[in-house]
């Protein structure tokens, strides 16, 4: 019998915990749950969604510890830790603090998981992006930021809410950064069933829609008034997660290290790749409007300036 795979995730919080139970669920791995000794919840946590498995019908294994031997040989490890947003705070308020912390998990985790994985869900994203590759060592298949996908999923949402279709038949992509005002909805190339939401939605309407998913995360820290999203969030990374287990190649908006796209050298930015077992398997540099270009490159500027400010 071969041996499961092993997933660790970093940080216990509400993201890390709904993350280890979508995983959970799936039966494609064991999960490891890694905190601080100051932060118990993550041994609650995974002896609550043990005891889904009966009923749900999974046999992960999930483990809570402190220590990091216990992550060893891990095949991928999502990294949540750091301070939340909380209402008023952007992104790039949270960068020197986070950074410093990043910075010291991905050492430990890249010293005894050498050929893992590593996703980044931590904020300001890309800029932690650049953290773990600089404190890793790994090729740039190998660290991946979260974002796009999240973002993607409320682009999607919000175009299907408008139209009143299910949101499995709409396709479009948010590329660029992962702050309020980075982000890149391309709305040049948003379908539905296969029609450019273009030739749907009136320019205005449309227009309200990008600015709507660009404010997303902040619409969402405003209605839990504390606290931020963790389930579209974690089932955004489980999909991730899934594809580079299982192999299956799918086409995801996330963010790599470019080398090339869109005129972008060295810096972490979102596009779609394909995901299989070696992480970010192909980088895809997606047909834009001149006006998305533009704003991508803004993007990647930006997240080199915040990056510096680390570095």
């Amino acid at each position: 019998m071969s041996q499961r795979k092993k997933v660790t995730i970093v940080g216990g919080g509400q993201t890390g915990g709904m993350m280890a139970y979508c995983l959970a669920g799936k039966n494609i791995c064991d999960i490891v749950i890694k905190d601080i000794p100051e932060f118990a919840q993550h041994y609650g946590k995974a002896l609550d969604i043990t005891q889904c498995a009966s009923y749900a019908g999974f046999e992960t294994t999930l483990t809570a510890t402190v220590d990091w031997e216990t992550t060893a040989n891990s095949d991928v490890i999502v990294v949540t830790s750091g301070a939340p947003r909380t209402p008023g705070m952007s992104r790039e308020d949270l960068l020197k603090g986070n950074s410093a912390i990043v910075g010291e998990m991905i050492r430990h985790a890249a010293k005894l998981s050498p050929n893992a994985v590593i996703i980044i869900f931590s904020n300001p994203m890309d800029v932690m992006c650049h953290v773990a590759m600089r404190e890793s060592g790994f090729p740039r298949e190998r660290i991946i930021g979260q974002g796009g996908m999240l973002d993607s999923e409320r682009f999607r949402t919000f175009l299907a809410m408008e139209l009143g279709v299910s949101q499995r038949d709409v396709h479009a992509y948010v590329l660029g950064g992962h702050t309020d005002t980075t982000m890149v909805p391309i709305a040049s190339r948003a379908c539905v069933g296969g029609i450019p939401v273009s030739s749907l939605i009136s320019f205005d309407r449309l227009d309200a829609i990008v600015q709507r998913t660009m404010r997303g995360g902040a619409e969402i820290v405003h209605l839990y008034r504390a606290g931020s999203a963790f389930f579209a969030p974690a089932v955004a990374t489980v999909t991730m997660v899934e594809s580079i287990l299982l192999d299956e190649k799918r086409l995801i908006p996330c963010s790599v290290l470019l080398k090339g796209e869109y005129g972008i050298e060295d810096v972490f930015c979102g596009t779609v790749v394909k995901m299989g077992a070696g992480g970010a398997e192909q980088i895809y540099e997606v047909p834009v409007s001149e006006r998305e270009l533009e704003q991508i490159r803004a993007a990647a500027h930006v997240t080199k300036d915040l990056f510096g400010v680390v570095s």
